[in-house]
């Protein structure tokens, strides 16, 4: 019998495990899953990749199909919250896994996807919903969600969450949960003052902590190398195109501080015949799962990423992690690290460290308590150096972001080709023929010379258009001239309706008795100059009202 059969966990659930082949549990899954069984709080404090996931799927997904309420339109009974996007999508991945067995349904929502179709999938209602703050909040404001239903609250990485400045967000949904519920914090690294924060949002917690604070994975080999920053993108292009020819090196993560040096970084590689591409916040979400599908799957071998994309990066195979630039946060690099030597693998980790970032290391040392291993330059680095090709152009090899694309535009400058698929207009008529009708209703040559078909629109009492041909129609009411062109309304008469014209041909007049002379104000009532325009005001005939027309 397994551990996970003697926890007593439902049917479907550990046949889910046995599907996946999971027999043992990790030391974070063996001392959280009895506390949370109790339904208590928990606070638990693991280093990246021990498998903080199961620990509390197993347990919550048990709890919700031992009581099943079923499903209560625009809401959830359990929900998980996380920093990234990335994250989200690998948390709802695997509970999908661990509930396939189960009729409970699982839904994703974040940032990057059109709100109202992930709105659309609420309406029914759910069992686990995994969110991002900002998402969340949109879909609560748009009342396509209400949160008046969980009975479990789970924060994955709780202090990127609050480091993040989630915290203003995290409270607002903190008050709109029920007091009655389960909450459970999980984080790789929980400093004292997180840890005092986030008391305020769990009752009397359980604390779980299987390694010391902020610890590196014991498997993986951490070197140090100290060099220029402007040498760092030379030694990164030499040696993974070395260690990718050896097959030292099957999938490697480059982690810098900006988004803007991840593009560039991607476009020296791409230009050594390196396929790699860049995650980070100005991809589109099309683009930033594009990549990741393509690393997981071996296509792309090199991914560059930010310190934000690094939580939501779980792949098994990660050979190696590349720090071109050191993070000005410690805590950053036991992350950045923590992607490799998953699954009992062993991992390589290297730091590139220019002169201004030495005191980064020796903060990362303090914390992790690790001498990182010096490593030197090879032997012909300059000769090598100098083969190495210019950067490709933007767009090459990895997807251009959003940001760039918009700085066309703010530029003035037109889109690329393939950027835009519409075609530019041509002046081409049906028949292919050039020329044609232009906006001021006029037909024009191919020189753009304007002709005169004869044809004019006119409409008729009905509001509807119709087309004469002027060199048929006799004279009537409209001349037809060349430049400005008079006409005189002259309105069809109604059924059994007298035309009359004492006030100037207008038919609104009509039927009605004359006014008589002799008002108080006027000697004519305002009625009496619909049809005329008063003597001295462009018209001293008083006639009959007449309209340019063009």
């Amino acid at each position: 019998m397994s551990y996970f059969e003697q926890l007593g966990l439902a049917e479907p659930i550990l046949r889910a495990l046995n599907t996946k082949g999971y027999s043992d549990p990790t030391p974070i899954q063996r001392e959280s899953i009895p506390a949370l069984l109790d339904g208590r709080d928990l606070l638990g404090v693991a280093q990246t990749g021990t498998g903080k996931t199961a620990a509390f799927s197993l347990p919550s997904l048990h709890r919700l199909a031992q009581n099943p309420t079923g499903r209560f339109p625009a809401a959830c009974r359990m929900l998980v919250l996380s920093p990234t996007r990335e994250l989200a999508a690998q948390i709802a991945d695997n509970m999908r896994d661990y509930a396939r067995f189960l009729d409970l349904s699982v839904q994703c929502v974040f940032g990057g996807l059109p709100v109202r179709q992930q709105a659309r999938k609420l309406v029914p209602g759910c069992d686990v919903l995994v969110a991002t703050p900002g998402r969340l909040l949109d879909l609560i404001e748009q009342r396509a969600l209400t949160l008046g239903h969980v009975e479990i609250f789970v924060l994955d990485e709780a202090d990127q969450m609050m480091d993040l400045g989630f915290i203003k967000p995290l409270t607002r949904i903190a008050n709109m949960l029920p007091k009655e519920r389960q909450s459970l914090f999980f984080s790789a690294t929980m400093p004292d003052a997180i840890a005092n924060l986030g008391k305020r949002f769990i009752t009397n917690p359980v604390r779980v902590e299987v390694a010391p604070q902020s610890t590196t994975a014991e498997r993986v080999d951490q070197f140090v190398t100290f060099v220029d920053q402007k040498e760092k993108q030379a030694l990164l292009t030499i040696s993974l195109r070395k260690g990718i020819a050896s097959g030292d090196i099957e999938s490697a993560l480059v982690f810098t501080r900006t988004k803007h040096g991840a593009d560039r970084v991607v476009r020296h590689l791409v230009a050594a015949g390196i396929n790699a591409a860049a995650i980070h916040g100005n991809k589109t979400q099309a683009q930033r799962t594009r990549a990741l599908d393509g690393f997981r799957r071996g296509s792309i071998p090199v991914l560059v990423a930010t310190d934000i994309a690094a939580r939501g990066i779980d792949v098994p195979g990660v050979s190696a992690v590349f720090n071109f630039e050191i993070p000005n946060v410690s805590e950053q690099y036991v992350h950045r690290i923590g992607r490799t030597a998953r699954a009992g693998r062993s991992g390589l980790a290297v730091s590139y460290v220019a002169p201004d970032e030495k005191s980064y290391i020796r903060d990362i040392e303090r914390l992790t308590g690790v001498k990182l291993t010096p490593a030197r330059l090879p032997e012909d680095f300059i000769e090598q150096a100098k083969g190495l090709p210019a950067p490709a152009k933007k767009g090459t090899g990895a997807e251009r972001s959003d940001e760039d694309r918009n700085a066309r535009f703010r530029k003035g400058k037109a889109p690329a080709r393939g950027e835009n698929d519409r075609k530019p207009r041509s002046n081409r008529g049906r028949n292919g023929q050039r020329g044609g009708q232009g906006r001021d209703g006029r037909w024009r040559d191919a020189e753009g010379q304007s002709q005169d078909r004869g044809v004019s629109r006119s409409r008729d009492h009905h509001g509807d258009d119709r087309e004469s041909d002027n060199r048929n129609a006799g004279p009537k009411n409209v001349s037809h001239k060349r430049g400005p062109v008079t006409k005189q309304i002259v309105q069809p008469k109604r059924h059994g309706e007298k035309p009359d014209n004492s006030a100037g041909g207008n038919p609104r007049n009509s039927g009605k008795k004359p006014h008589r002379k002799g008002g108080s104000k006027s000697s004519a009532p305002k009625s009496a100059f619909r049809g005329k325009k008063p003597a001295g005001k462009g018209n001293a005939g008083g006639g009959p009202l007449k309209r340019k027309m063009s």
